[in-house]
């Protein structure tokens, strides 16, 4: 079929069925997981397993592998971005573009820009980049660095309707938005210019915002108790992920980050111990219908050292002392790997995941509270000069993880480097809910320095145990650390990405290296596989940025520039 006929073909499907909500209805998308031509989904699916039971690309024929085309971006900031693929389309983001590729054939079906002040990069937190677009009813459905939502016609790229989430100067939207039970749902970041985080439900057909749920609870809220004064106001514990849901409990699991600013001082008192400030560095589960919070469960309580909880994880059916669970599976940030039973919260699991640690001694499994060690305890109150593993970036940062039933095992790109933490008395610039003078972040926090141990690699390919947090294999990155997502597949493969750029596949079973192809810049982006026509098909966006990177005195010899990769086995 020629490129025109099969783009004129595709038009016309998407402008009939825009009224039959595009085909991909709630049953499809609940089903994504099960799709092999499609992906409809942030994560391949509700539960974010990221794992498909393709195997036609395996570990014997790997090596075989090639690239079938490639689409230039054209960005030089960091590509983060998840393809979603309806019907031979795929699309794509960057924090200024939307496109719609073929997917066969790697040809542009149409691109839509946004345009941002110069300066938009001073009120971003943490790079100027987007994670991907949600799908639904004939409509593509992306966020924007200025705390928009914008809905677009999925046949043509032209705007349905906008929606502003916010005025507040360091707000953003920089994840895709979710669809679950015909509601759009979505996040926002900033915590660190002393917003206050939320969740927004929309109308996914007009745009209309059908009701809020504030993440840093307000005084007359439930929570509320656990903020000093109006603190919650400027709180941060903002959502800038992506969350999961389970179509059966009706149940919408979002990840919250840290409490604003890092300094306790200022949201709970002199007494550091005092108050908990939630819903930060939380998960919480929510009914996507009202926004009504069900159940939580706090990982790092009143947390000074930026281990948010914002990258939620995966759900997963699996056995658990001999009996079958429905859990959320996440390694924090905090470096402890959380089991949890996701219909009531309840703690089943809590072990490190990391080589070092020094912040925490373990997680007490009757309050779930983790147990801090005496370096911690004297940082709370004197706030000198001190260096934790891990650092801000935590044990694991953004990155999605994936799960391969087959073994049992998480595949996880984790980080073992520290930082050194310094409070300090920064004016924060009217912490209102509406205003700042200042384009600057507000943590009362001195990042004095990052520490990179010489004598060991700064991150790892694991292969996680969820229950013990041990690792069956780990694959040292040599030089960067990953901030890849992963896939895993039947097939016994592991794709990722590295820092360096070349995009991988490694063996599940023992974390061998089976294949590499260099894509030009630095890997960060989501893979995914897909097939047509009995051919599998694997895709990936490379594209180095985003803040670590300026952290990073090794980044500066890795090119930038945006691309969309698409392989296939050589005939």
């Amino acid at each position: 079929m020629s490129y025109f006929f099969r783009f004129k073909s595709l038009l016309i499907f998407f402008l009939v069925c825009s009224g039959n909500v595009f085909s991909q209805d709630l049953q499809a998308l609940g089903n994504d997981k099960l799709s092999h031509e499609n992906v409809l989904t942030h994560g391949m699916g509700y539960e974010n397993q990221r794992y498909s039971t393709l195997k036609s690309i395996n570990a014997v024929n790997v090596k075989r592998l090639v690239p079938i085309w490639s689409h230039n971006l054209n960005n030089a900031r960091g590509s983060e971005s998840q393809p979603i693929i309806y019907n031979g389309v795929m699309f794509v983001t960057t924090y200024t573009t939307t496109v719609a590729i073929d997917a066969l054939s790697g040809k542009q079906l149409w691109k839509v820009d946004l345009n941002f002040p110069a300066d938009i990069a001073k009120t971003v937190c943490c790079g100027l980049v987007n994670r991907g677009v949600a799908i639904f009813g004939g409509k593509v459905f992306r966020g924007t660095v200025d705390a928009h939502i914008v809905a677009y016609d999925a046949a043509t790229g032209r705007e349905v309707w906008k929606y502003k989430a916010s005025d507040r100067v360091g707000k953003a939207i920089t994840s895709a938005p979710m669809i679950a039970n015909g509601v759009l749902i979505t996040g926002i970041a900033g915590g660190e210019f002393g917003t206050r985080g939320f969740l927004d439900g929309l109308d996914p057909e007009t745009g209309q915002r059908l009701w809020r749920r504030y993440t840093a609870a307000g005084k007359d809220e439930k929570g509320g108790d656990t903020w000093l004064g109006d603190s919650a106001q400027t709180g941060g514990s903002t959502t800038w992920m992506t969350g999961v849901y389970d179509k059966d409990l009706d149940l919408v699991y979002w990840g919250v980050g840290q409490p604003s600013p890092w300094k306790p001082t200022e949201r709970v008192g002199l007494d550091v111990s005092s108050f908990d400030n939630l819903y930060s560095n939380s998960v919480i589960a929510i009914r996507p219908r009202s926004g009504e919070i069900v159940w939580h469960r706090q990982f790092t309580p009143n947390d000074p050292l930026d281990y948010d909880a914002t990258e939620v994880g995966m759900l997963v059916d699996m056995k658990v002392g001999g009996e079958n669970k429905k859990v959320l599976l996440q390694a924090n940030r905090n470096g402890f790997f959380y089991v949890l039973d996701r219909t009531n919260g309840n703690l089943l699991a809590a072990n490190p995941y990391v080589k070092n640690m020094n912040w925490a001694e373990k997680i007490d499994m009757t309050t779930g509270r983790p147990v801090h060690t005496e370096l911690m305890k004297k940082y709370l109150k004197t706030g000198e000069a001190t260096t934790f593993f891990p650092s801000a970036f935590g044990g694991k940062n953004w990155q999605p993880t994936s799960w391969n039933p087959a073994t049992g095992l998480v595949y996880a790109n984790i980080f073992d480097f520290g930082m050194t933490y310094k409070y300090n008395n920064q004016e924060c610039h009217e912490r209102t809910p509406t205003s700042s003078k200042k384009d600057e972040w507000c943590l009362q926090t001195d990042i004095v320095n990052f520490v990179f141990p010489k004598d060991r690699p700064n991150g790892y390919l694991a292969a996680i145990d969820p229950m013990t947090g041990k690792s069956k294999w780990q694959m040292p990155w040599t030089e960067m650390p990953s901030w890849s997502g992963t896939l895993s597949t039947a097939g016994n493969l592991v794709f990722t990405g590295a820092s360096d750029g070349e995009f991988m596949a490694v063996n599940a079973s023992n974390g061998q290296k089976l294949w590499g192809f260099q894509t030009g810049s630095g890997v960060a982006g989501q893979p995914v596989t897909w097939e047509h026509k009995g051919v599998q098909y694997i895709t990936v966006v490379s594209g180095t940025g985003g803040i670590y990177y300026d952290f990073d005195q090794r980044s500066a010899n890795i090119p930038r520039g945006s691309s969309v990769w698409t392989f296939a086995l050589m005939k």
